[in-house]
């Protein structure tokens, strides 16, 4: 995913991702339904599973202590489309998941509204025209009966907050060497922190930001050298590399830099899935998908993500002491994040990252 989107702001939701993988699981059998098992790792037919799943969401969609999170998927299926009860129960029971009726059989240039009116429209009322503000393009109109869209969310304060009387701008290197004044908040704090080298050499900087009752936390993850590309750093972070670095984070009176910033964007996931695999899903041949409905030829069009995260002081009030702190940044570590950086969310009781 990284090396599509060089030298571009991208935030992309692991969680955002394989939730409609996992409500798709539901209606999938045969090969189809193996190869979202592969792609997962892991199935929902199973009831330990199921159990783990949903301890899961419940914390991550826990909005209490400051933080709000939303993650949704909704299926929108095509007017009149016959589906099984069991699969839209199992649906419904699902994280923030539902299934709306839309007409799919426009012409190309159909969008599905996914903002909260139509999400909450009454019943009886007219169906969605049918992912998000963007428009999507269908090979087949009259026989696009599924489209799939996943929403994640984040937005929460600081445990130890920045002082906006401590922001200001600061160069910014981008990828292509390009320096741009950026607005870079700084505080001087006690904070996790750590080197670490990935499996083939690259050396890097490692640092925990926690969010307000340490219900999550957000990790930097910094080049050390900077002609080190993100791309090629991206692709070792694996699930079990970044289990391993983050708990092996040491205390550490750090004087950090970053920058504040907020990331939205929206993109397809078929390229995504189906180097993953999954190529039966997106067939109109081959899909099998009567779970959800008996009916041959049952497929999904479309599945497009969008996230979106914010990065910002907070509002937090200024005080002296932490203003003065800007004049003994010589004397301690510094974690300057001046230069293209990586992150990532991560719920601490799961180690889930979202």
């Amino acid at each position: 995913m990284a090396a599509g989107k060089n030298g571009t702001n991208f935030v992309i939701s692991p969680a955002g991702v394989s939730l409609p993988l996992e409500i798709l699981q539901f209606g999938a059998q045969g090969n189809t339904n193996q190869q979202l098992a592969d792609a997962l790792g892991y199935t929902v037919r199973d009831p330990r599973v199921r159990d783990f799943l949903r301890t899961v969401y419940t914390a991550l969609l826990n909005s209490s202590q400051g933080i709000k999170t939303e993650l949704t998927c909704t299926l929108f299926v095509q007017v009149g489309t016959p589906l099984s009860p069991c699969f839209v129960e199992h649906v419904s029971l699902w994280a923030n998941s539902s299934v709306q009726p839309a007409d799919l059989s426009e012409s190309n240039g159909t969008t599905i509204e996914t903002n909260k009116e139509e999400s909450g429209r009454p019943a009886g009322s007219p169906p969605g025209r049918g992912p998000g503000s963007p428009t999507w393009e269908q090979a087949g109109a009259a026989s696009v009966q599924l489209a799939l869209v996943s929403t994640m969310t984040f937005q929460s304060s600081w445990q130890r907050t920045f002082s906006s009387m401590d922001s200001q701008p600061l160069p910014f290197t981008c990828a292509s060497g390009l320096i741009l004044q950026v607005p870079m908040m700084h505080q001087m704090a006690e904070v996790n922190y750590g080197h670490f080298q990935d499996a083939i050499g690259h050396q890097v900087s490692l640092l925990e930001l926690p969010y307000l009752g340490s219900a999550a936390s957000l990790f930097l993850v910094l080049p050390r050298d900077r002609d080190t590309p993100l791309g090629h750093i991206e692709p070792q972070l694996t699930a079990r590399v970044l289990h391993l670095w983050t708990s092996r984070l040491r205390r550490a009176r750090m004087d950090v830099f970053l920058p504040r910033f907020r990331i939205q964007n929206q993109f397809n996931l078929k390229s995504i899935l189906r180097s993953w695999g999954v190529t039966d899903l997106f067939d109109p041949l081959k899909a099998n998908l009567k779970g959800i409905s008996g009916l041959d030829g049952f497929y999904v069009s479309e599945a497009i993500h969008k996230a979106k995260i914010e990065v910002s002081e907070e509002g937090t009030k200024a005080s002296a002491a932490t203003a003065l702190l800007l004049l003994k940044r010589s004397r301690i570590p510094v974690f300057k994040a001046n230069r293209p950086f990586l992150f990532f969310l991560r719920e601490p009781s799961t180690g889930i990252s979202f």
